[in-house]
């Protein structure tokens, strides 16, 4: 792996190739203008979003008009734009003019500025990590007072998508996903977990992910309401294989409600210092030094809205309204998922957590610790007895440990020999 500073410099290689026009491209838009009339000033728009003329050739006007007009209700106007070494354009949006408020049920909202965060919340930084350098755009600047970071959309980010409709939604395909988890059950009102990150090996029509599922309702009859938070390795939905911190939400069992991030109405942020879906750096590495989040979700005992932070930091919330079934969870469960295609008739190498098994331990196989939930007291407390969970245990598994920290080792490296 390449050190910091040098893959941040290939890191602004990239950004500069992504957002800047040739001379080539140059000449190719008069050419648009003088040929096509219409169809130039649908590229001249489109290369707002990243995309230069090379990229845009093979789309249709119709196709074009279609996700431009998606892409103008995602990218909210502006006050200031960030390119992070990573690629991304962070564009710093007035947080009453975010995508939540175009959700009918909150036209009028008032965004709760304050959580009454959980008792014994506690930051265990055993890395040194910081919020302000958690994502690697905090280094070319951040956004200002009254606004939040949302990583901007691009033409290519929605003509991956299998519809504009499906964009930043779960590809629920009947048994794809693969688990590996630890799971209670009972009347919960939040939790807590510290992940392990690291960035897994994946497929590219597939995902990782290391999260934690906060949920009540059942999958069969379509009342599964679920909030959820973690790390994420998706290339359907960025474009790459870096690992990025990530939301989601459903009120429906993933069938037309919720998506990842900002990606639909719903989520309210609140924080300037944080980016759903921005990347998480650095990352641990085998055998050598960890990087570990913190993840809190809990519902706020008199807002009732659901509220998830990061590191300490209250990032934002879903309001209740969204939920149809979630006035506490009934299940709460942290591990990894994967999807498992078997596009060439075999199982996915896609890996999971580091992509070694939990029997490694210690610096080398993926862990959640600090195990907590929080009660109707809106209190954290230690996890006690819980089920693991491991649906192929030949590609991947889960080892719980029940020690002073509360510890569960996790994950896989997809296809072996006992995994063909």
């Amino acid at each position: 792996m390449l050190p910091h500073h040098a893959m941040e410099a290939n890191f602004n290689r990239a950004s500069s190739r992504r957002i800047s026009w040739t001379r080539n491209d140059l000449i190719l838009v008069l050419v648009y203008v003088m040929v096509f009339g219409v169809q130039a000033k649908l590229v001249v728009e489109a290369s707002q979003y990243g995309d230069t003329c090379s990229n845009l050739q093979r789309y249709n006007s119709t196709k074009m008009s279609q996700v431009l007009e998606h892409l103008r209700k995602i990218n909210k106007p502006a006050t200031k734009s960030i390119e992070s070494p990573d690629g991304d354009i962070i564009d710093c949006i007035d947080r009453y003019k975010q995508p939540a408020f175009d959700h009918p049920l909150l036209k009028n909202h008032k965004i709760q500025d304050t959580p009454n965060m959980p008792v014994h919340i506690k930051r265990m930084n055993i890395t040194g990590f910081a919020i302000d350098n958690a994502q690697s755009w905090h280094v070319n600047g951040e956004c200002p007072e009254g606004t939040i970071p949302v990583r901007r959309t691009s033409v290519e980010d929605l003509m991956r998508a299998k519809s504009l409709q499906h964009y930043g939604k779960k590809d629920v395909i009947a048994n794809s996903h693969e688990y590996a988890l630890v799971s209670v059950d009972g009347k919960y009102y939040g939790a807590q977990g510290r992940i392990t990150v690291w960035n897994p090996r994946v497929e590219k029509e597939e995902f990782s992910v290391s999260q934690i599922w906060v949920h009540s309702g059942s999958a069969e009859d379509s009342t599964l309401n679920s909030v959820e938070a973690g790390w994420q390795v998706d290339f359907p939905l960025y474009g790459d294989s870096r690992t990025r911190l990530f939301i989601y939400w459903t009120a429906d069992a993933y069938h037309k409600t919720g998506c990842y991030n900002l990606k639909c109405p719903g989520f309210v942020q609140q924080s300037r210092k944080i980016t759903l879906g921005g990347t998480i750096w650095p990352i641990s590495s085998y055998n050598g030094k960890l990087t570990a989040i913190t993840i809190n979700i809990w519902k706020d005992p008199q807002s009732k809205n659901w509220w998830m932070a990061f590191e300490n930091e209250p990032v934002g919330y879903w309001p209740s309204q969204l939920f149809t079934n979630l006035d506490h969870a009934s299940t709460v469960q942290w591990g990894g998922e994967i999807a498992n295609l078997q596009t060439d008739g075999h199982h996915t190498t896609t890996q999971m957590g580091s992509g070694h098994f939990a029997e490694e331990g210690d610096g080398k196989s993926s862990h959640f610790r600090a195990l907590k939930t929080v009660d109707d007291k809106n209190k954290l407390s230690d996890v006690g007895d819980y089920n693991t969970i491991a649906t192929n245990a030949k590609c991947y598994n889960i080892k719980g440990h029940t020690g002073s920290d509360n510890r569960a080792y996790y994950g896989g490296p997809g296809r072996n020999a006992n995994c063909p």
